[in-house]
């Protein structure tokens, strides 16, 4: 039986502000480098880069592979968030969401972030 990797789901502005202001139980994460997300980062997220660790972080932030996790980058430009959704849904995560207007997108609509480290 060969691999099946489903379409990417992705999750609006709106619907990922939503998810926040109701204190949904998912999970949060920018994969882009560490600087990167210490300039500033949507509030709650966690930092885990998609670099040669990423298979190994990813599991240790979000053991388990039933949660809903929100991936995001940059902006939609940035190809960071795609590659990650993929290289997750190799590893049997099954409700990852991409957020594709990124940090970015959620800044310009004058959405809180954070920033400094982890």
């Amino acid at each position: 039986m060969e691999t099946q990797i489903s379409e990417p789901h992705f999750i609006t502005t709106a619907q990922l502000k939503e998810k926040i202001d109701n204190k949904e139980d998912f999970a949060l994460v920018e994969v882009l480098g560490s600087e990167t997300f210490a300039e500033f980062h949507i509030p709650g997220a966690v930092n885990v880069p998609v670099d040669d660790t990423f298979e190994d972080g990813i599991q240790k932030v979000v053991p388990d592979k039933n949660k809903v996790t929100v991936i995001y980058c940059r902006d939609i430009e940035c190809h960071a968030s795609a590659k990650a959704v993929r290289r997750m849904e190799r590893l049997g995560y099954k409700n990852v969401l991409e957020f594709h207007n990124g940090k970015n997108g959620w800044k310009a609509v004058g959405l809180p972030v954070e920033t400094g480290g982890k």
